[in-house]
């Protein structure tokens, strides 16, 4: 499986998204450099170390478990990302919500960690992984979907997008469906998990007995190395932050869309012609029930009586 992000993708990035793997002390050492990456970028590897209260020889432990190589590579990536996230810093509103925060406040923290949400998602995302999952999906016999929560939401989203350009899916956000489901795929089918955190039990087990069936197993996470990653043969992950108010929030299930968007144009790229075939179909199917004009400007067809 290959869960590699893009050379365009952030150290902060990276780093979010391994941090749940990591040794404690490395996560130390994460989180000085998630506090302040401008700071860290012009410290010495003894300082970054005596700030994490840990040794030099973790933090390096650190820089070779996000894939930079060493700590001058950690220094350099992040002054490459302090630079480019400069020029975004008049609407840098930070991460978190506070108790405090007024309401203006809070809509414009929220838009801009949905909007980075997108973002960072799209930087970090391996094209070749959605290559490989796009060419499984468009030529599955069947599509099951795995979501529960929150994540039942961009489950169902995937299951509708493709049934209107005619591939045969199925979401689940049931356990004993789930399995039972899982349990009569052949190899001819794919079967795609959806965890934000990647360790939901319920999700893991049917993607797990999906692969045991032959089905091609792919993940949606936001953390590569998390227990949803050890059963699927593929991992494709997005790049959002939870903060204190927004646990499960929406900038993860909007990233979580953006990839599923992804996913659904590559498929009908690949059946162009039957695809704009269903969807003229389907658009045309529930017109009827839309009050007055057509986007388009045109008149509606009176519906029979």
């Amino acid at each position: 499986m290959s869960t590699e992000n893009t050379a365009d993708s952030s150290p902060l990035v990276t780093i979010r998204s391994l941090l749940p793997g990591l040794a404690r002390a490395e996560q130390r050492v994460a989180k000085v450099v998630l506090d302040n990456p401008a700071t860290v970028a012009h410290r010495s590897i003894t300082e970054v170390a005596e700030a994490a209260g840990t040794s030099e020889t973790t933090v390096t432990r650190f820089c070779k478990a996000i894939g930079v190589g060493g700590y001058p590579e950690l220094r350099i990536a992040l002054a490459a990302d302090t630079a480019r996230t400069s020029m975004r810093s008049d609407r840098d509103l930070g991460g978190d919500i506070g108790p405090g925060d007024d309401l203006r406040q809070v809509v414009g923290k929220v838009a801009f960690a949905d909007a980075r949400a997108v973002e960072e998602t799209a930087e970090q995302l391996n094209v070749e992984t959605l290559e490989a999952v796009v060419e499984a999906v468009a030529g599955a016999g069947r599509v099951d979907v795995y979501g529960f929560g929150a994540s039942a939401f961009v489950a169902f989203d995937l299951q509708q997008k493709l049934h209107r350009i005619g591939r045969t899916c199925f979401a689940w956000n049931d356990t004993h469906i789930a399995l039972t489901s899982a349990a009569v795929l052949t190899p001819a089918d794919v079967a795609v998990g959806i965890s934000h955190t990647g360790s939901t039990s319920e999700t893991v087990e049917a993607l797990r007995v999906a692969g045991d069936r032959g089905a091609t197993t792919v993940a949606l996470t936001n953390f590569p190395r998390s227990p949803i990653s050890e059963v699927a043969d593929h991992v494709l992950t997005t790049a959002a932050r939870e903060t204190t108010f927004r646990s499960g929030a929406m900038a993860s299930r909007i990233a979580q869309l953006t990839v599923i968007d992804c996913l659904f144009i590559g498929v009908a790229q690949r059946h162009v012609d039957s695809a704009k075939t269903a969807l003229e179909a389907t658009y045309d199917a529930v017109a009827g029930h839309r009050l007055g004009a057509r986007p388009d400007g045109r008149r509606r067809r009176e519906t029979a009586k």
